[in-house]
């Protein structure tokens, strides 16, 4: 598909998805809606906070929030794990996530520094769904992933509320995934360009049946220098340097959501594969980006409480076949990678904390790294 100059106006002012572009990322097909709701159950919320409080000072923040299922998720846990590409990070819920194999909770996302405010939303929600929490029962394991927006964002004003938290919940729908400059990603920037929320997701068969694996990214990685376009090009030099301003290194949070039948092993193997994926667009997970992966199957449900009389829990698991689960693995490389050109894609220039501007990246760019 071709561009006139004319065209690649309007599209850059109505910020469309890689594949609108005529670009695609991989060989699996993607599903309905390329996204990581495409995983029935799936739904994603977000908070978008945008205003100007003073002439140097700006709000570009907010609250993304993940359900992996649409009923009540401390009673009915979903399996789970994580897999950290680099530590620079300040996320949440993921050691007991690491070390039991479920997760009981929406996963939310935000800045770096109001990590504990949305913490609090979170409990207090699960608290009023669940009177048994931290009475007749044990406490919550909330899961909070983070990345440091200060750069368009007044991220000391601690804007973000635990009343936040608990609307971008229960804004969650499924569907259509708004992307680009919208909830966590309101303020984020990805390889020199405007970043933000991406998704993007990849089916392909297994035997007798289909499964799908979704990708959800907050991209926040990166500088001009270090990108890789689709297909494997640079971006030119350029004079003066286009990264002169130092900014911090950057992070990405991923979020893997599939309807696989996997345990928590198979599950943590995936998420290590969501690195190659990250390496493609140019990153390298830079001393000081906090690089974290979320993995979860919606296949199977575990009971907070199990019956009084069951001992053992029948749970199947897809064979550990070595085409089955590289061609996974494959599938999660190709969906995390588009995701983060989606993220970049749909993300709007914008104007900042102090005045700072963060442009939209130019889809004439993207196009002539086109092979």
């Amino acid at each position: 598909m071709a561009y006139i100059e004319k065209d690649l106006v309007m599209l850059t002012m109505n910020r469309v998805r890689l594949r609108d572009l005529g670009l695609s990322i991989g060989r699996y097909e993607t599903g309905k809606y390329n996204a990581i709701t495409d995983i029935p159950g799936v739904m994603v919320g977000h908070v978008t906070l945008s205003e100007q409080i003073a002439e140097d000072r700006a709000i570009r923040t907010g609250v993304t929030a993940i359900l992996p299922h649409p009923d009540n998720l401390f009673r009915e846990k979903v399996l789970g794990s994580c897999h950290v590409i680099n530590g620079f990070g300040k996320t949440v819920g993921t050691i007991q996530l690491q070390e039991l194999g479920t997760i009981e909770s929406p996963i939310l996302l935000t800045n770096t520094l109001s990590v504990p405010a949305v913490l609090e939303g979170t409990i207090r929600y699960l608290l009023d769904q669940n009177l048994e929490i931290g009475d007749t029962t044990g406490t919550v394991n909330v899961i909070v992933g983070e990345c440091n927006d200060g750069y368009l964002n007044d991220i000391r004003g601690l804007h973000v509320r635990p009343g936040h938290a608990r609307q971008a919940i229960q804004s969650a729908k499924s569907g259509v995934v708004e992307e680009g400059c919208v909830g966590a990603g309101t303020g984020m920037s990805c390889l020199g360009y405007k970043g933000g929320i991406g998704t993007s997701s990849r089916i392909a068969a297994f035997g007798q049946r289909q499964y799908t694996i979704g990708a959800l990214v907050l991209s926040n990685f990166g500088k001009k220098a270090d990108l890789r376009l689709p297909g494997g090009g640079v971006l030119p030099v350029s004079s003066p340097d286009p990264d002169k301003e130092k900014t911090p290194d950057g992070s990405i949070m991923i979020i893997l959501a599939t309807d696989a039948p996997l345990s928590e092993r198979q599950l943590g193997r995936i998420a290590k594969r969501a690195a190659f994926g990250l390496s493609r667009t140019g990153s390298y997970a830079a001393h000081g980006s906090g690089d974290i992966v979320i993995a979860f199957s919606t296949a199977h449900r575990i009971p907070h409480r199990p019956e009084p009389h069951q001992d053992t829990l029948p749970y199947a698991f897809l064979r550990e076949d070595g085409e089955w689960m590289s061609r996974l693995f494959e599938m999660t490389a190709e969906a995390v990678e588009e995701a983060i050109w989606n993220s970049l894609c749909m993300a709007s220039t914008t104007v900042g904390q102090k005045g700072r501007v963060r442009e939209a990246i130019p889809y004439h760019i993207l196009l002539a790294g086109r092979v």
